[in-house]
């Protein structure tokens, strides 16, 4: 365990490192001139002076690798820098803005458990039965259909015409209803098909029959057995496809006016904000890292032929 802990360090600090460069030389080369917008040219009549002033200040006229060392190193101090367009410490936005992404992505997480654990497990008991055939139509048609399409449908149907729930901000439980069954809607659809493929596979293992044999309930066979031996698959998937989630957050905050991290990053985007983008870059990283880890460490749980290879090279 020790030297799982100690590789999984070594390897975020890699990661940390590569992920900070490519970052930073990606914000820098993109088009558009921060300085040019916090001097606002567009309304206000500046000198090229001026312009070239506030660039020097702010360590543009380096080259790239210079800045990058200078960021570096307020980086490991834990200083992300100010943004450009608040003048807040990055850090104090990001905190800001994180619960409310936090909320939304476990909101929909529980939209996509809800939804997709009783559809694939009931469409892989009754194969073949209307049951599998209506997880089948919902699944093509969740994957067919984008999030920003279905969350316009969503904010029609139970905003504007019914005036049941709020379309925008985040003033209570009521405003994350949309935002997280709109996400979670969405995701789901690969995870009820990914459920039953592995449910189908587990329930046909040798020691699937060799419970029934030994006279154990279906109920705990399921749910004791081929339920838990079906989980990795599912959780490979999810850590694969979390980036796709986190994207599909930004859209969706963005969608519904919902003030958290994924909404600020497009605004810094629009405003060059170069600090404030390159702090989500990192956040969304650790984060990324983070839960594939937990992933990886699961497996343990999950599944015990890792345990009996670990001890069998140990030895």
């Amino acid at each position: 365990m020790i030297r799982i802990v100690i590789r999984k360090f070594l390897e975020v600090l890699l990661f940390l490192l590569v992920i900070t460069f490519v970052s930073f030389l990606f914000v820098r080369l993109a088009p558009g001139d921060p300085v040019l917008t916090i001097l606002n040219v567009d309304e206000l009549t500046v000198s090229q002076e001026q312009v070239e002033a506030l660039r020097e200040d702010m360590g543009f006229n380096k080259p790239l690798l210079v800045q990058y060392g200078y960021w570096l190193i307020d980086f490991i101090q834990l200083d992300f820098g100010t943004s450009y367009s608040t003048g807040q410490p990055v850090m104090e936005i990001i905190l800001l803005g994180l619960p409310a992404t936090l909320e939304l992505t476990f909101g929909a997480l529980l939209v996509m458990i809800i939804v997709a654990i009783p559809l694939g497990s009931l469409a892989a008991l009754y194969r073949n039965s209307w049951i599998d055939q209506i997880s089948r139509i919902l699944s093509i048609i969740g994957a067919a259909v984008p999030s920003f399409w279905l969350g316009l449908i969503l904010i029609d149907v139970f905003s504007a015409r019914l005036n049941w729930l709020p379309s925008m901000g985040r003033e209570g439980s009521a405003t994350l209803i949309l935002p997280a069954l709109t996400l979670g809607l969405a995701i789901s659809s690969v995870y009820v098909r990914l459920l039953r493929s592995s449910l189908l596979d587990s329930l046909n293992q040798e020691f699937i029959r060799a419970g029934r044999a030994r006279g154990l309930s279906e109920l705990r066979i399921f749910f004791a057995h081929a339920f838990r031996h079906s989980l990795p698959p599912v959780i490979t998937v999810f850590g694969v496809s979390l980036g796709s989630l986190i994207g599909g957050v930004v859209v969706i905050e963005v969608l519904f006016a919902y003030p958290g991290i994924g909404k600020m990053v497009v605004d810094a985007i629009r405003q060059r904000d170069f600090p404030l983008i390159q702090g989500y870059i990192l956040v969304m990283a650790v984060i990324v890292f983070i839960v594939n880890t937990c992933v990886d460490l699961s497996y343990r749980y999950l599944n015990p032929e890792i345990k009996i290879k670990e001890r069998e090279i140990s030895r």
